[in-house]
């Protein structure tokens, strides 16, 4: 009987596979080689400090002083100095007070959204919000709504009819993954002052990238103060693994401390990721030149891309609508030199499958052109 039941799983498992090979939805893992010869435009490396010397010589040193591992959960024995010194940093860096680091920016937004709201509150998600915040919301009990994406205006149509509600939560990105477009910040912060919502705001594709510090766009457009609940990653533009949450009052910290079991289970990122994430702190507070060049190179991209979006964030996308043609195309540019992000349903919409081209801070014009030339060949 039990090899009969493990018999009719793996056929049902098999037909669900075989559904998205036609529509070219069927995905695999590929191990990256070290060095593939290709210009990679895949990752979220905007300033390519995974192999920054810095970096590397704190992760090394904090190898040789707590070992390849925390060993343990952080309420146990897990949560070292260095947890602690990258937390303050942090906080520091950003515009507030207390901070928690954590194993994966999944389980931030997963954690805070699904312990801070509670049965009886409403949560106000844009509708194209990471996963992990909207799984984490479902997970909560509390009412959730979608709104239209970057659109202030039906936001603020539903906070006026919010008042029943305990609590509202507003649950908002600054820079979108699979756009790379920004959320009108100050007009939330507006929205804030009116109806007192409590803010959470994922900077996960600015840090690194905006304000004059880096710490993201919050403090670029002035808007820190307003923020509950910050959510950073320190495995993009930091170069390192990992995520943080950032508050201005103490009891956020220590709710999730108590509460949110995606931070008490789990062994505790590896002390040499905490040295290595505040390597990069201190390199990205120091060189604003990158950032400059950054939106430079982004904006000399777009301007040369027909059919680009207008900004000036790394993410670039290139919709191509269905994924069959999308992966034929990512596969010409392999050939043409170059490894971009292949994005489908369900990460994006159905008919919104796309090309993500991600740019960072070691690329020249003379790669732009080149790339831009090799889409053209494709459109044509």
């Amino acid at each position: 009987m039990v090899g009969m039941t493990s018999s009719t799983l793996s056929a049902r498992l098999r037909g669900r596979l075989e559904e998205r090979r036609p529509d070219g939805l069927f995905r695999q893992i590929e191990a990256r080689a070290a060095q593939t010869g290709l210009i990679d435009l895949s990752n979220n490396d905007y300033l390519r400090l995974a192999r920054n010397p810095a970096l590397i010589k704190a992760a090394r040193e904090s190898l040789d002083v707590w070992g390849a591992s925390s060993s343990a959960s952080p309420l146990v024995s897990g949560y070292t100095e260095g947890h602690r010194a990258l937390e303050e940093r942090l906080a520091h860096w950003a515009g507030f007070r207390w901070g928690l680091v954590w194993n994966s920016g999944y389980a931030a937004n997963h954690g805070v959204l699904s312990v801070l709201p509670s049965k009886g509150d409403l949560i106000l998600i844009d509708r194209l919000a990471h996963y992990s915040m909207i799984a984490g919301a479902l997970r909560s009990g509390a009412r959730v709504q979608r709104f239209r994406h970057n659109d202030v205006e039906q936001l603020e149509h539903l906070l006026v009819r919010s008042e029943r509600w305990a609590q509202v939560f507003v649950v908002t990105e600054s820079v979108y993954s699979m756009d790379g477009d920004r959320s009108d910040l100050q007009s939330i912060a507006a929205l804030k002052e009116r109806f007192g919502f409590t803010w959470i705001l994922d900077e996960a594709h600015a840090l690194g990238w905006y304000g004059a510090r880096g710490s993201g766009l919050a403090e670029e457009e002035g808007v820190t103060d307003a923020i509950d609940v910050f959510v950073g990653t320190l495995g993009k533009a930091l170069g390192s693994m990992g995520a943080f949450t950032l508050f201005h009052q103490s009891c956020f910290r220590e709710f999730l401390i108590n509460f949110a079991g995606e931070f008490i289970y789990s062994t505790y990122l590896p002390p040499s990721c905490a040295a290595a994430a505040l390597a990069a702190v201190n390199w990205v507070e120091a060189q604003s030149e990158e950032r400059v060049y950054g939106h430079k190179l982004s904006a000399y991209f777009r301007e040369r891309l027909p059919g680009s979006p207008p900004g000036d964030s790394p993410i670039v996308p290139v919709i191509f609508g269905e994924a069959v043609p999308m992966l034929r195309a990512a596969q010409t540019l392999a050939i043409a030199g170059f490894k971009v992000a292949s994005i489908r349903p369900p990460t994006v919409p159905a008919g919104k499958s796309r090309l993500r081209i991600s740019l960072n801070t070691a690329l020249a014009e003379d790669d732009l052109d080149r790339l831009v030339a090799a889409l053209e060949d494709i459109f044509r």
